[in-house]
């Protein structure tokens, strides 16, 4: 074949082989950026079908699961081993991470990095890994409702920079983990705003207030500013109290009741007062009852109604109630049985100490062997 030829074909090969390639190359770029814009699933991930049979094989209750975050189920890069494996690694029993799965599926798509760098956020708090897991297994929303590591960890320097001991911020972190999921600036608002009030009330140590009001009541980061300052303007006008009183009120047993609903705190106080009333009762004992046991304002009407009507019925006199308020934690169903066992051993109710119809079981049952033996 004459030199040219060869020279042709040569140029031919090579312009095709790069019009090839080139085109090769465009087809996995284009796939490669497809599957990351468009969801679809790419290498070694598997189908839906395959990540359902993975759960059921693993105990997870596909049904509720599907049923409380189906979004979860048509994401891509779910990768349930190393969801299990992770937790596995720091104690979890199958049974839990199952349960924590059926509950809260969005635990399926955190990485391993993101879970890894978040247990060692909380495990600044927590003193081991079984006290998390604990956590997790009562409320996994607390551990994987964020990926936001960042945020995470300036509320954990921030809430430590106020003086918020270890303690309190895992009494935090185990009854109100949603504070550590605000953004930083909501909980920097709360802390403001309760430092703000210490000072108004005369109190000279801000942060001593902010500890003790958040120690007593870890729920109060999750609230607004505006429903704990009108249930503060709500203790102070209707109880009558000096600065120094609201103080010691909401430093200590009135702490919760920030947490209510305005609107829900003076229904209750209201129906309290009348019902009272209705029973002889004066305004200064009812002001004394309340401030005493301010948990009662949690009941609500028919709830507090039912129980001082089953007092009364069983010849229990309202001064011995509102003189022994926290009987009323008691639920009418153990109000009832203990006061007929008592009244079967004897035991006579309209003349005696009733605070052990609030006792402990194990306290009560004691009590209740020693009048049968008596």
């Amino acid at each position: 074949m004459a030199p040219h030829n060869l020279l042709y074909l040569r140029s031919n090969f090579l312009c095709g082989s790069r019009c090839w390639m080139t085109q090769f190359s465009a087809d996995i770029l284009f796939k490669s950026v497809s599957c990351r814009l468009f969801g679809v699933k790419c290498g070694n991930e598997h189908s839906e079908d395959e990540l359902l049979k993975n759960l059921l094989v693993m105990g997870v209750d596909v049904d509720m699961a599907k049923k409380r975050q189906p979004g979860v189920f048509n994401r891509t890069g779910i990768n349930e081993q190393d969801l299990k494996m992770f937790l596995l690694s720091k104690g979890a029993s199958k049974e839990v991470i199952a349960s924590i799965i059926s509950r809260y599926p969005r635990a399926l798509t955190r990485t391993p990095e993101n879970l890894s760098k978040r247990w060692d956020l909380w495990r600044r708090i927590m003193a081991s890994d079984l006290e998390i897991v604990n956590i997790l297994k009562r409320s996994p929303e607390s551990f994987f409702r964020s990926n936001n590591n960042l945020n995470l960890e300036n509320n954990i320097k921030f809430l430590y920079s106020v003086g918020l001991t270890r303690k309190c911020l895992c009494r935090l972190l185990t009854n109100a983990p949603r504070t550590f999921s605000n953004s930083l600036h909501l909980n920097k608002q709360m802390v403001e705003f309760l430092q703000e009030v210490c000072l108004s009330l005369g109190h000279s140590d801000p942060i001593d207030f902010v500890r003790k009001i958040i120690f007593k009541n870890p729920f109060i980061l999750i609230q607004s500013t505006k429903r704990i300052k009108a249930n503060i303007k709500f203790l102070q006008s209707t109880f009558n109290l000096k600065n120094e009183e609201l103080l010691v009120l909401i430093c200590g047993p009135g702490a919760e009741i920030l947490d209510l609903s305005n609107d829900y705190a003076k229904r209750n106080y209201t129906n309290i007062k009348e019902k009272l009333f209705s029973l002889g009762c004066t305004e200064e004992e009812v002001r004394k009852f309340v401030l005493s046991y301010p948990d009662v304002i949690f009941l609500g009407e028919k709830k507090f109604n039912d129980k001082i009507d089953c007092l009364i019925e069983e010849k229990i006199s309202i001064l011995q109630i509102i003189e022994t308020p926290r009987i009323l934690d008691s639920s009418i169903s153990t109000l009832k049985s203990r006061i007929k066992e008592l009244v079967n051993a004897g035991y006579n109710l309209s003349t005696s100490n009733i605070t052990l119809l609030s006792w402990s079981q194990k306290r009560y049952k004691a009590k209740l062997e020693k009048l049968n033996i008596g």
